[in-house]
């Protein structure tokens, strides 16, 4: 899928804005496990994912917090630390080789300017995601470790031969060793 098309499933904008963003953008690559986007260091653009599979995550006390995974076709960064251009309290690493287009801040601001149908495209996926953050924390509190398990493995079974068991388990909650028992029990 285009990043037009994307854009498109969201709010209607015409071809020529989002060619002309796609074609101002920064074609970028990072190999697997490099990290994209530190704690501490600025988001400076939002990516568009053409390939590979993503993590943020944060750290405490040694331990890693699986926040979200993002793959193609999709937005990836830091969202608090590129909206308000503000250091990122997490980490953004590539779980697999990723390919990606990077828009500029400055960039997408501009083509706001230009475009109102581009900024309200972006204000519906922002939108999506807030809502889609909010039914994450109401899976996380309310189903059990099973209903979570099927859940992700309804919305995104792919990512079960990409990225370590140990990340999935730790992004729903469930004890490694549930993990793998559920896994071996439960047909994906």
């Amino acid at each position: 899928m285009s990043l037009h098309d994307f854009i498109n499933t969201f709010w209607e904008v015409k071809a020529e804005i989002t060619e002309e963003l796609v074609s101002k953008s920064i074609s970028k690559s990072y190999q697997k496990g490099e990290i994209i986007t530190s704690e501490g260091q600025l988001q400076r653009e939002l990516l568009w994912v053409e390939t590979g599979v993503q993590m943020s995550y944060f750290s405490h006390e040694g331990n890693i917090h699986v926040i979200a995974f993002t793959y193609a076709p999709s937005l990836s960064g830091i969202p608090e630390s590129f909206l308000f251009q503000k250091p990122s309290r997490y980490y953004l690493e590539a779980l697999t080789n990723s390919s990606f287009k990077a828009i500029p801040y400055p960039l997408l601001q501009d083509f706001f300017d230009k475009s109102p149908p581009l900024e309200r495209a972006f204000r519906k996926i922002t939108e999506h995601i807030l809502a889609g953050m909010v039914n994450r924390h109401l899976e996380l509190q309310t189903l059990t470790i099973e209903q979570r398990f099927r859940f992700f493995a309804q919305r995104s079974p792919h990512l079960f031969q990409l990225v370590p068991h140990k990340y999935i388990a730790n992004y729903l909650h469930i004890n490694p060793t549930n993990f793998s028992k559920l896994y071996n029990s439960i047909k994906i």
